[in-house]
């Protein structure tokens, strides 16, 4: 009596050694190991997502604070 996944068909993929990989293939033809079934990126690209020092108003606000610092020392250095 063979179980269901024996008579499962093999993945198919090449190992390392060159043989035909032998794990049962899912509805891709490839098994876990050698791509199977795979969500991809989650919807909406939450991974790209950028929060605290990178984010768009931090590169902002500190850029604003640099132009400022910059102003206050051409200015020192004029009065002085």
């Amino acid at each position: 009596m063979l179980l269901d996944m024996q008579k499962a068909p093999r993945c198919g993929a090449r190992t390392r050694s060159g043989r035909p990989c032998q794990s049962p293939g899912m509805a891709n033809g490839r098994c876990r190991m050698h791509g199977g079934p795979s969500p991809g990126a989650p919807k909406g690209n939450q991974n790209a997502f950028k929060h605290g020092r990178y984010s768009a108003s931090s590169i902002r606000q500190r850029r604003h604070m640099a132009a400022l610092i910059k102003e206050m020392r051409q200015t020192w250095d004029v009065l002085a």
